[in-house]
């Protein structure tokens, strides 16, 4: 390879790198629409750049378009996802594309949506515009693969999280025993996620808040999501008593109309579901609910009983196992080892994340 094409695959990686990392600042931001960065380059300087706007529009090609000031004319875009090229809430991407008068388009993967998937190749070679695909789509594939995971089975991406002692207990009034730094983490997945289901099991022994607490991020909480089959959650519970706060949903089947009447009054959405042959909510129809209202990203955050029967039926996609250096020996405690046999079970790796939290430790399933 000569010197030359090496330098120009070292400028490409580059922006592509850039293009990544302005992707993975929206990460969880963007509603049913993929997180994409845009990076708009002449003369091998950045001249602007984007990424998907909140609940997903505008989309990250058109931010960093506009920002241009029609001065984008034989210049050379850097897009880590296929652009759009169907109409949907927003024009295609490959017009504005096109009327920018851009040279080169390199985008990193195609886009797993069926209304785009390989098009904008097509539509944008028509127009004389050069389009390469492929840079550092090892990175960008794994950074979508939530999203394709959603396209794909139509189902939400589930994430998984505990909390144990170093010898795998937890307290049964659920008292936090992590430190914290694993505790902002705990806040950082709830930030990247649309919703966090627990159950009302959870709601009434610990009364949680379920909200993001890290300084400036507060107003990305996620929808709170509750279990509830015979609408049992206490009235006086955080949930109840803040629900004009944030967006919360219960999926019961009760026929109490008088609780139903109050926490609709309190302005909770409430979704009936019918009972299977067990006597229980079907788990899968309670996900399938949360993907057709527009939740494609889930953080599950509750105790043992759920935790394992979600991971019976095989609906994490991933999973996080803090690990507190106390040690829990005491009345009052569940043993979870169970479940941690479970998760070397189901998934195929783990990774030990120690970094930044102190004297905690962290598992990554996936």
């Amino acid at each position: 390879m000569s010197l030359k094409k090496d330098r120009t695959n070292s400028f490409d990686n580059k922006f592509m790198r850039f293009a990544i990392n302005l992707a993975n600042n929206q990460k969880g931001l963007t509603g049913t629409n993929p997180s994409v960065g845009c990076v708009i380059v002449k003369d091998k300087k950045i001249i602007s750049y984007g990424a998907t706007s909140l609940n997903g529009r505008p989309h990250a090609e058109t931010v960093a378009l506009n920002r241009c000031k029609n001065n984008s004319s034989e210049s050379v875009i850097y897009v880590t996802l296929e652009p759009c090229s169907h109409f949907g809430q927003t024009p295609p991407c490959t017009n504005e594309i096109i009327k920018s008068k851009v040279k080169k388009v390199y985008y990193s993967v195609e886009d797993s949506d069926l209304r785009s998937f390989n098009n904008s190749k097509r539509i944008l070679k028509s127009k004389k515009i050069i389009v390469k695909s492929g840079l550092l789509q090892r990175v960008t594939k794994r950074f979508y693969k939530n999203y394709d995971y959603v396209r794909k089975h139509k189902m939400p991406y589930v994430i998984g999280k505990l909390a144990c002692s170093s010898n795998f207990n937890i307290l049964k009034n659920r008292k936090a025993i992590t430190n914290e730094h694993s505790r902002k983490v705990s806040h950082l997945l709830r930030y990247q996620n649309q919703g966090i289901l627990t159950s009302y099991k959870t709601i009434n022994s610990d009364n949680p808040k379920l909200n993001c607490r890290i300084r400036g991020l507060e107003k990305f909480s996620p929808t709170r999501l509750i279990i509830d089959k015979n609408l049992k959650i206490k009235k006086n519970s955080y949930i109840i008593s803040n629900s004009n706060k944030y967006n919360t949903i219960i999926f019961h089947s009760s026929h109490n109309i008088k609780k139903i009447n109050h926490l609709m009054y309190k302005k909770i959405k409430l979704i009936y579901l019918k009972l299977n042959n067990y006597g229980h909510l079907d788990l899968k129809v309670i996900f399938k609910k949360i993907y057709d209202l527009g939740i494609h990203n889930v953080l599950v955050e509750c105790g043992f009983i759920l935790t394992n029967n979600i991971l019976k039926e095989k609906l994490f996609n991933e999973f996080y196992l803090f690990k507190s250096s106390k040690k829990l020996i005491r009345r009052g405690t569940i043993n979870v080892k169970n479940i941690n046999k479970n998760l070397n079970i189901t998934f195929k790796k783990k990774k030990n994340v120690n970094t930044y939290l102190d004297k905690d430790s962290l598992i990554h399933y996936y």
